[in-house]
């Protein structure tokens, strides 16, 4: 007999500046709610789930940022009413926040999501490692992307976690541009993958029609789901902030590279999918065996160099 979960993805709409968490938190109680009504056991909320996207800002004064925005304890007195709400359902959830913390005696801050189970335990953690955009200020820029500015790059790797008899690991946002990242999650044997994200519509750097950052969005999350036989769970933040739009299409991907289940605004919107976790097992038997068909001595130029150089062979 086949093991299923009930998953949700929360997609949230906008958050502007002059939203508070509770009015953040708010929202979130009530998309568990529905998601709890639609049978789901495992909801997965966006990255930076609080707050606006912040990191389109610059501000000189960090101690303002550091209150606006990141979490010193999670959950805190705002946020906490969410999860109260979860253990009241016995639902478990994956959720993206802000993380300001004291380590190796200084102040860091990081872009971290968590698992929370059933039970309102604290399972894992997870720390952005994919950081884009740039830290210098961009004051002709129409908007910033300062992730490097505000966070830190992770510093837990990635792991996965026994979480509702379903191997779970964490990513955030740009993670899941990077094949390796989602290797790693599969060699330690990963069922599902949790993922909150914030795009923007608009690439900073260069003219790329909205459109095509969607498809790539899509494209990317059916062939990291195939070709690692895994349930991908993508939970967008979206829509209008403050006039800078983020596109949705948050989704829900089966281990065949098939779109379970998408979003269709760009509002608070939750999809459901009874997933069957047993659903790549061929997969894992067959095409995606990797006992049987990696080649890791073929590979370590991938962890060797970072940036890419012309090597061309010395022999045909």
């Amino acid at each position: 007999m086949s093991r299923h979960l009930k998953i949700a993805a929360a997609q949230l709409g906008p958050l502007n500046l002059a939203d508070t968490r509770t009015t953040a938190t708010k929202r979130l109680v009530k998309m568990l709610r529905d998601a709890h009504s639609m049978g789901a056991k495992f909801v997965v909320f966006p990255e930076l789930a609080f707050s606006t996207f912040f990191p389109r800002y610059w501000y000189e004064d960090q101690a303002e940022t550091d209150r606006k925005f990141y979490e010193a304890t999670i959950p805190s007195a705002e946020t906490q009413p969410l999860f109260d709400e979860a253990k009241k359902l016995g639902i478990g959830f994956y959720i993206g926040y802000g993380e300001l913390t004291q380590e190796e005696g200084r102040t860091r801050r990081f872009n971290t999501s968590i698992l929370v189970g059933p039970d309102g335990t604290l399972v894992g953690k997870y720390r952005k490692i994919h950081l884009p955009g740039h830290a210098e200020h961009k004051p002709k820029a129409k908007f910033q992307h300062l992730e490097k500015k505000y966070f830190e790059v992770g510093n837990l790797g990635f792991r996965v976690w026994n979480f509702m008899d379903a191997i779970t690991g964490m990513m955030i946002c740009n993670d899941r541009r990077w094949p390796e990242a989602f290797r790693v999650l599969a060699l330690q044997g990963a069922e599902i993958v949790a993922l909150g994200f914030n795009t923007p519509s608009e690439n900073l750097d260069y003219p790329e029609p909205p459109a095509l950052r969607v498809h790539h969005h899509l494209i990317t999350a059916q062939a990291m789901a195939y070709q690692n036989a895994i349930w991908l769970v993508e939970a967008a933040k979206c829509g209008f902030e403050d006039g800078n739009r983020m596109f949705g299409h948050s989704l829900i991907v089966s281990p065949t590279g098939e779109i379970a289940a998408k979003s269709l605004s760009e509002e608070d919107e939750v999809i459901c999918v009874n997933a069957d976790l047993d659903l790549a097992t061929d997969l894992k038997r067959t095409v995606f065996n990797f006992a049987a068909h990696r080649r890791p001595e073929h590979y370590k130029l991938i962890v060797e160099r970072v940036g890419a150089e012309v090597t061309p062979a010395d022999e045909p």
